[in-house]
Formats: C-alpha cells, structure tokens, sequence
C-alpha cells in the first residue's frame, strides 16, 4: 500500500472545508461591498484593503513584497481588476504591507514591513491622489521617509485618521505590538517620527471608523476595537470577525456600516462583517454583552464578546496537529 502522505496545506485545506459553514457564503447578487473574491491573477498577496470614496464598492489593495510600485482597484461586485495605478518618483519597494484613504483623498500606502524584525533602520509610507477615473495609470507618489522614536521594527498596520489627517502605525514583534503615531504634517524635508503612543496586540492590519471614533486591529484569528479620542485608545471591546487561511486586511466600508476583512492568496476572498446596531441606531464594531454574545459570538455575565470565528481558528490548529499526527503514524505503520 502507498504511504499515507499529509501535508500542511492539505491540512488545512482539509480544516477549513469542515468549518466552511462558520464564513458567509459569497454574495452573487451584484450588490456592492459584499462577499468577494480577488480574482485578479496578478493579486497573489493581498496585503491591505482600503474603500474607496470616490467610486462607491471599489477597494483598493496591493501585493506584499517581490512586486513593484502597483495599487490595484477591484470591483467588489465582481472581483475584478478596474484599474491598476503605477507609482513613478519613488524607490523600489521593499515589504509593501497596508494601505489607508486619508480625509485629503490621497491613498496612503505603507512599505512598513521587516520580517526581519528591525533590521532596516527606516521604512516608507507613499502618497498619491485617488484617480478620478478607474483606468491604468501611472501616478507621481511622494514618498515619505520614517523612524520609530524607540528604534526600528517590524509593522503591518497603516491607519490615517479621517478627520486629523495623522498617520498611525501599529507595529507587529514577537514581544506584542505599539501605537505608534506621526507627526501632525508627514513631510519630505527630513525623517518623520513616530512616537509610541499605546500598546496593542500582535497585529496584521487595523482600520478606523469612518467618524475616527473606533480603530478596529486584526490578528490571524482574531480582532479587537477601542474607542478613540484626542489620538488616544480607550476601551477595548472584541470585535467579530471570519476565519480566513491568512488574514491579512480589514477596512471599513465607506458608508460605515459593515467591515471588510481580506486574506492573502490567489483568488483570495474578502469576507464583510455587518456592524451591531446601538440604540442610537449607529452601528458598533463589537462590544460587551452580559447575556448574550450576539452574531458569531459567545460571552460570559459579565466578560467581553468572544468571536465564535476565533475558537474555531484554535479548533483548526489542534485538527491540524491531529491530522498530522495520523499521517505520521501511517506512514511509521
């Protein structure tokens, strides 16, 4: 008989094919900011996920790393492709890894990356006009140099506030991460500061809300929002959010109803998360409950929400070390 082979990516493939039922199926109804999927063969890394505000249902988002100086527009109620802008005037990107719309209606885009934890003594955030009309095109990109006030490290989080116009980092090292905060102006006259400024978790992306009152951050299985006031974290909720093979991006739809939380991958899908309703009628990206835990989620009397998604992201790891445990006795047998 032929050995018994099992590997990762079947492992998983196999893992999420039994909790398939925990994501939304895919929207086929050609609304706009629903369920979709990068179809896009040249978008392997889906990176950072940004909602337009000039073309309603558009998001932009770019590669990782190996790429080149492209931005991409993709329909979401196709997953296709309408525009891919080129930056000219700057240097060759290193670790592309987040992308933000700011309130001036420049697409901001974070080359903020190092997988190898801090040994660039700079990184990049590049800034161009949103195009007016979604075509290809090559666009000049003011390029920005940056420094940690506490020395270099790794980031994967870019976040423009909507109303100030600051940039916000939020970095991502193996001892937990910080809010890191720029200067009031990025300018190009020197090296842009940031200053740390709160202490979060290990993250991949982060997004505010549309008003600049909640900043949503993202880990592989999980998410958390805080209140935000004067440049500050203030409470923190758990935020509810999809299990995707490797979470990499979220966003806020531009009307501010809903999430939008992406992955990485070919044909990779982006997966939206509607907001709880307060009683004001606004809506919340989570939040405590003392009965209940409300959609996808679980919660004790008198603890925070507990995505249902991130207890079934552990499921998926202990099922995949059980199934490479199998395998491995199969193949001892």
């Amino acid at each position: 008989m032929r050995p018994y082979r099992l590997t990762v990516s079947a492992a998983v493939a196999a893992l999420l094919a039994l909790t398939a039922g925990v994501l939304p199926a895919a929207a086929d109804d050609g609304e706009p900011d629903r369920d979709f999927t990068i179809e896009d063969p040249r978008i392997t890394e889906s990176s950072g996920l940004a909602a337009s505000r000039a073309h309603p249902g558009i998001y932009w988002t770019h590669n990782d790393s190996d790429d080149g100086p492209y931005v991409f527009a993709v329909d979401s109620r196709t997953g296709k492709t309408v525009a891919r802008i080129t930056m000219k005037g700057v240097g060759e990107p290193r670790d592309v890894e987040a992308i933000s719309l700011g309130p001036d209606g420049n697409l901001y885009v974070g080359d903020i990356g190092d997988n190898l934890n801090g040994s660039w003594d700079h990184v990049w955030i590049y800034r161009f006009p949103e195009p007016k009309e979604l075509r290809d095109a090559t666009v000049r990109a003011t390029q920005f140099d940056v420094k940690y006030a506490d020395g270099p490290r790794n980031a994967e989080a870019l976040m423009v506030h909507p109303k100030t116009g600051r940039v916000y980092i939020a970095s991502k090292n193996e001892d937990g991460g910080g809010l890191y905060e720029g200067p009031e102006k990025l300018t190009t006259g020197g090296t842009n500061v940031f200053r740390r400024v709160g202490e979060v978790p290990w993250v991949t992306d982060g997004a505010f809300s549309p008003d600049g009152t909640e900043l949503v951050l993202r880990s592989y299985f999980s998410a958390r929002g805080y209140a935000f006031a004067n440049g500050r974290l203030g409470e923190d909720y758990a935020v509810e959010s999809p299990l995707l093979p490797q979470s990499e991006s979220v966003t806020y739809t531009a009307d501010g109803s809903a999430l939008m939380f992406g992955s990485e991958g070919e044909q990779s899908d982006v997966v939206r998360v509607d907001l709880k309703k307060n009683g004001d009628g606004t809506g919340r990206a989570g939040g405590k409950s003392p009965s209940s835990a409300g959609a996808g989620g679980t919660a004790g009397d008198d603890g925070p929400t507990v995505p249902r998604t991130t207890l079934t992201g552990v499921a998926v790891l202990a099922g995949i070390g059980l199934l490479l445990w199998v395998g491995r006795r199969r193949r001892k047998g």
